[in-house]
């Protein structure tokens, strides 16, 4: 009750900001592909399934794609509310395949500005694929979506994960056709309980080109996962045809699947790139995603947020803070902090699998400050080191082997039972544990049991 009270005052409180707004009810796609170009209304849609497929009929794809037409309705209107509650427009992916579309091309985009959006569910059927392009972009300024949802499908090869690559890096061996969910490049962005649930190699929400003020609260991002056991016992299919070979090291050298890790088949949960200025999350949860919540070179709040059987759990950078996150290293590592000055606050949950993860949490910079608390006083049970003064692996792999790196004035409290290994560049550092000490190269090193 008190959600929908929240929603409904939130309308009416939009409402009364939009002068001469018209209330419109409407039935079919073409209708909201119309309104959405409009400026000033209120936009009710009728609850209901709508296939894409009778909007985009044979030959109004032909005419897109002559007209290089790649969207398929663009919200280019500004000062309006839709009303979407109840309404799932299904995405056949084969028109991605037909229209043909380049690189990087979005399907739903909202270039206006000050609109409100509630309740639509996008759901992706179909055996078709996208060549990198996203579900649904967030482009203009002050938009608010609450409590939209997509079902992300559509992406080659599906079921292996980052082993052989992302894209057009040179070690890539396999290229892939990426499809994700909901992007964010406009100003003033707010997502209020917001769900994607990808089973396709992309992101699910991610920021680019440098918004500033983008807030995410109470949103969720759910991939799937798969061992690696699973993948090297296929006998035919897109690893078999590449004999296995990654594009990152294992920890012996190789570059080969290595048993015993599980792999998230989709990319991040949240994810930035670049430098996106104040840039908040609130009661976030990511699942079996491949980083829950990848934050690299941006200064980021978090709280509240939470990580369940991800590959990496969080990866900060620059004056970063989380206050009371969570999360388990039942698949990877908890934490790596890449950058300086943050202020993490982490509870560490105790759930534990048959998997390898070598590490909670590495640790480089200087005057961080990281306190790890045990979830419910529940340790883990099998040991996973914290590394002081050590790099992440490389792309994050797990399989891949660690550097050491410079850590200095670094405020760590361990309260989760787990040892600590410090390097050989960390100096100046002030340690507090129950845990024990595996061993310390470090300079200037205060520890307290």
């Amino acid at each position: 009750m008190k959600i929908i009270l929240r929603t409904l005052l939130f309308g009416l409180l939009f409402v009364s900001s939009i002068t001469d707004a018209k209330e419109i009810k409407i039935n079919s796609l073409k209708e909201l592909a119309k309104y959405a170009a409009e400026n000033g209304n209120i936009i009710t849609m009728k609850p209901g399934v709508y296939k894409l497929t009778d909007y985009l009929n044979s030959d109004s794809i032909s005419i897109r794609k002559n007209r290089k037409m790649y969207q398929y309705i663009t919200f280019s209107g500004s000062n309006n509310i839709f009303n979407l509650k109840g309404v799932e427009i299904e995405l056949d992916t084969e028109i991605r395949t037909k229209l043909k579309p380049p690189i990087h091309s979005d399907e739903f985009l909202v270039t206006g500005s000050n609109n409100s959006f509630l309740g639509l569910t996008i759901r992706c059927v179909g055996t078709g694929t996208s060549p990198g392009g996203t579900v649904l972009q967030v482009a203009g300024k002050a938009n608010v979506l609450r409590e939209i949802t997509l079902h992300v499908a559509g992406s080659f090869p599906y079921g292996y994960g980052d082993l052989f690559g992302k894209g057009k890096q040179k070690e890539t061996t396999v290229r892939h056709r990426k499809h994700s969910g909901l992007l964010v490049t406009g100003n003033d962005t707010k997502l209020y309980g917001c769900k994607v649930y990808n089973r396709s190699f992309g992101h699910c929400f991610f920021i680019q080109q440098h918004p500033k003020n983008v807030y995410f609260e109470d949103c969720y991002a759910e991939g799937e996962v798969r061992s690696t056991d699973s993948i090297l016992a296929e006998t035919s299919g897109t690893a078999f045809d590449v004999n296995f070979k990654t594009w990152t090291q294992n920890r012996e050298g190789e570059y080969v699947v290595t048993p015993g890790y599980m792999k998230s088949l989709c990319e991040d949960g949240f994810r930035t790139y670049g430098v996106c200025e104040n840039i908040k999350f609130k009661n976030c949860t990511a699942k079996n995603t491949c980083g829950g919540f990848e934050l690299r070179f941006n200064e980021a709040r978090l709280e509240n947020c939470k990580t369940i059987g991800t590959e990496r759990a969080y990866w900060i950078g620059d004056n970063t803070t989380m206050i009371n996150c969570k999360g388990d290293a039942n698949y990877g590592p908890l934490l790596f902090v890449e950058g300086n000055n943050v202020n993490v606050e982490l509870f560490v949950d105790a759930t534990e699998s048959d998997r390898l993860v070598h590490s909670l949490i590495t640790v480089l910079g200087t005057n961080n400050a990281v306190v790890l608390k045990a979830e419910d006083k529940k340790n883990r049970k099998q040991d996973v080191p914290i590394l002081v003064g050590y790099t992440q692996p490389m792309h994050g792999e797990s399989m891949s082997p660690y550097s050491e790196a410079e850590v200095v004035g670094l405020h760590l409290k361990n309260e989760t039972g787990m040892s600590i290994s410090i390097g050989e560049k960390a100096r100046d550092c002030t340690i507090k544990t129950n845990g024990t000490i595996n061993e310390n190269k470090g300079k200037n090193i205060h520890i307290t049991k």
